[in-house]
């Protein structure tokens, strides 16, 4: 009864969030993948925060662009010369979420799924910052991310992060919406796809495993 007393301290949605991972799915086509993407104020977990979250979802390998998650983040903090990259203002028209509202509704949409991110160690490093601000722990999701899937399926080794600009001009992936997090989502959503067709030509029998690595 111990898992359930500690289970209890948490929230509602955080407990819908952790039971949606007793459902285990073996059949890769089935497999929900969610790519997603974070704009923030900046490079530091620690310091920097979320201001705009975009997804889409890829099922048996297609792109579900209706199966989506776009949303702006209200943040106190604020770094007026991150505003060239992503272009978006401490104030302005967009409905922002707070960032609780913004991170709950951003675990519903998640569930179980298994996360795809172009360098993820870092959105899923901001993601958990977040969430430890909560008082809750940190994302229980598999991460896949594309820069290091791309070194797997064309046996790289020097180790080099390929940025998402490059990774689109090696596949001529024209590259609209870039630095917003919705846009940047879509694109490492076809990065996505065209690095798992590549696995698929290398292995007959690909499984999930396959995917995976250590970040």
């Amino acid at each position: 009864m111990k898992w359930f007393k500690r289970d209890l301290k948490y929230p509602k949605f955080y407990r819908h969030y952790k039971a949606a991972f007793k459902n285990k799915i073996n059949d890769l086509d089935a497999v929900r993948f969610v790519v997603f993407d974070t704009e923030t104020t900046g490079l530091d977990p620690k310091s920097d925060r979320i201001i705009s979250i975009g997804t889409v979802a890829v099922q048996a390998f297609e792109i579900n662009v209706y199966d989506s998650l776009e949303c702006y983040v209200k943040q106190e903090h604020f770094n007026k010369d991150t505003v060239q990259i992503h272009g978006l203002l401490k104030a302005g028209n967009i409905t922002k979420l707070e960032e609780k509202d913004a991170i709950i509704a951003f675990l519903a949409h998640i569930k179980n799924s298994v996360l795809v991110a172009h360098h993820a160690a870092f959105d899923i490093a901001m993601v958990n910052e977040a969430l430890k601000r909560m008082g809750l722990p940190k994302l229980k999701n598999k991460v896949i991310d594309t820069g290091k899937l791309y070194q797997k399926t064309k046996y790289i080794k020097d180790h080099k992060h390929y940025s998402l600009d490059e990774l689109c001009n090696t596949f001529n992936i024209r590259m609209h919406d870039r630095h917003t997090a919705s846009g940047d989502a879509f694109l490492t959503a076809l990065i996505f796809l065209k690095l798992s067709s590549l696995l698929k030509k290398k292995s007959k029998n690909l499984k999930l495993k396959d995917f995976m690595h250590w970040f």
